[in-house]
């Protein structure tokens, strides 16, 4: 399995993603109610079917957010699969305040290996593998500067990588101890962990950001913590 070949696809799958996003982002899109009560445009719609397009040319196995349910036993005996959000964060997207992402990562051994995270709006990519670390890289917009820095070919990583920051980014020294929550998931159990934190650091910050942003702040160094506390 080529790692570098799978990373190449995941990145420009969940760029292309995002922009088909972005074109249902600044339209009059209607919004449905999934089952379990939340919502659903037709930018996951499109997304998930980018994001499959793209990935199912190496046969390994999909679960995404938007897909069609899979029997647990069959599940249960992949090896190395795909896990998918192709919209994280759709209520962000209904709000129209832009901290929703593209999810992609791989997972083999029931380990990842392998992540991509976009956040259209914000233009921020984040990408890692188990075995060179993590990076973020901005300004991927359509254009010169697109066409030069994105990768095509495995052999085009060296030169993405070297354009990117290598995470954690540098962080003004000294700064207040920084935790990070969700925008749409408040809890009182999250108001009494802060509270806790601010018992024991005394200086702390609290930052709401919306969908896995929250975790990007975390790997960047611009948060200390994201503390889940209620279901997922």
């Amino acid at each position: 399995m080529n790692c570098r070949t799978l990373l190449v696809d995941a990145v420009q799958a969940a760029v292309q993603a995002g922009e088909a996003i972005l074109n249902v982002y600044h339209t009059d899109f209607q919004v449905e109610t999934k089952a379990d009560h939340s919502p659903l445009t037709q930018a996951d719609k499109q997304a998930h079917d980018i994001i499959k397009a793209r990935l199912q040319r190496h046969n390994l196995p999909a679960i995404s957010e938007e897909g069609r349910n899979i029997d647990s036993e069959v599940r249960r005996a992949w090896t190395t699969l795909w896990i998918v959000d192709p919209l994280d964060g759709t209520k962000e997207f209904v709000k129209k305040n832009g901290e929703f992402t593209v999810n992609i990562a791989l997972v083999e051994g029931q380990r990842p290996v392998m992540g991509v995270i976009y956040a259209p709006v914000l233009d921020w990519l984040y990408f890692a593998t188990a075995d060179m670390g993590a990076y973020k890289i901005e300004g991927l917009r359509p254009g010169a500067v697109r066409s030069r820095l994105l990768p095509q070919h495995a052999d085009d990583m060296d030169a993405f990588t070297a354009a990117a920051e290598k995470l954690p980014l540098p962080q003004p020294s000294p700064r207040s101890y920084t935790i990070v929550g969700s925008r749409s998931h408040g809890t009182p159990e999250l108001e009494q962990f802060v509270d806790r934190k601010k018992e024991e650091k005394g200086d702390v910050a609290f930052s709401i950001a919306g969908s896995s942003l929250k975790i990007c702040l975390v790997a960047e160094g611009a948060a200390d913590i994201y503390p889940r506390l209620g279901p997922t």
